[in-house]
């Protein structure tokens, strides 16, 4: 049996589980595989462990790959593969769940952004290198509005942190009611009004079709130009053009961003030198505990194939 295990960016893998148990050959990716490559590179493996979404499996790859049969992601849902598609070829895909403890990991990150922005600390921290002193003056956070795009498990963590701050928090989704906000402590307002009178806006959002682009230009050019958009969900959840343009013109306060069109972003990537943001490269679930669970998970999945009763079953 031929193994790979893709995206392994900080080449952390082959130390978090037992893979020796497999007794199989197995090749660790520390390089993200351009798309076009993808095909000819994995051709010989049986089995191929992707890391979350960082590596698309759509149809044309599937049938492109004459040897696989298994295919484990990290996580119990990934949007980059096409099950239809490995249903369609026999391909078993199964779910390999992380760390309970880490479900509030991205919450932390989105936060730690917001109060990046809120308190300018990437401004402050590079001028104190070059030899200044307060170069601004941060806002108190008290008082102000956190509008919430969504409050699901992640959403209602940053609810609960905007809450213990003193902030009014309010929320919308296409199927928030006003009793669901109320169950967690948030106020329901429109779409608009959101957008329109929040002063940090944080995005906890499942992208569909039906929700893809729904922070589109007329949402953020309603936006105060004091306010902060936070996005640690999904990038397609954005108008990126229109995000850049106003943040470009001064006409937001700023963005603080994890996540991106095109994952890696390449190091010449516009989006690396847009004022006014707070990056990071893609961290809300990238936790040591995390990894750990995933891949001792991943382990036991491939075990349990080779054993002929597979687990975690997606197709």
């Amino acid at each position: 049996m031929r193994i790979a295990v893709l995206d392994d960016y900080l080449k952390v893998a082959k130390g978090m589980a037992n893979w020796d148990s497999l007794k199989a050959e197995i090749t660790f990716f520390n390089e993200f595989i351009q798309p076009e490559k993808m095909a000819a590179t994995l051709a010989p493996f049986d089995v191929v462990v992707a890391m979350r979404e960082r590596s698309a499996f759509p149809a044309s790859l599937i049938e492109a790959l004459p040897n696989l049969k298994l295919l484990v992601t990290t996580g119990l849902r990934n949007n980059s593969i096409d099950l239809d598609a490995c249903r369609k070829k026999g391909v078993v895909v199964s779910g390999s769940p992380g760390d309970p403890l880490s479900t509030g990991a991205t919450a932390e990150l989105s936060w730690a952004l917001l109060l990046a922005l809120f308190k300018k600390i990437p401004q402050e921290d590079a001028n104190m290198r070059k030899g200044l002193w307060q170069t601004s003056m941060p806002p108190t956070i008290k008082g102000k509005r956190l509008g919430l795009l969504g409050v699901g498990n992640l959403g209602q963590q940053v609810g609960r942190v905007g809450l213990a701050f003193g902030m009014d928090v309010v929320a919308w989704s296409p199927n928030l009611t006003a009793e669901r906000a109320a169950e967690a402590g948030v106020k329901l307002v429109s779409k608009e009004e959101l957008f329109k009178t929040s002063d940090a806006i944080s995005i906890h959002l499942v992208l569909s079709e039906r929700t893809r682009k729904i922070v589109d230009a007329a949402c953020i050019q309603s936006m105060k130009p004091t306010a902060y958009l936070v996005n640690t969900s999904r990038a397609g959840l954005v108008d990126l053009d229109a995000l850049k343009a106003a943040l470009e013109q001064g006409k937001i306060g700023g963005a603080g961003l994890d996540v991106y069109a095109s994952e890696p972003v390449t190091a010449n990537d516009p989006w690396r030198q847009v004022p006014r943001t707070v990056l990071t490269p893609h961290l809300g679930y990238a936790t040591p505990e995390n990894f750990a669970v995933f891949y001792k998970n991943v382990v036991a999945n491939i075990g349990a194939f080779a054993a002929g009763a597979p687990t975690r079953v997606l197709t």
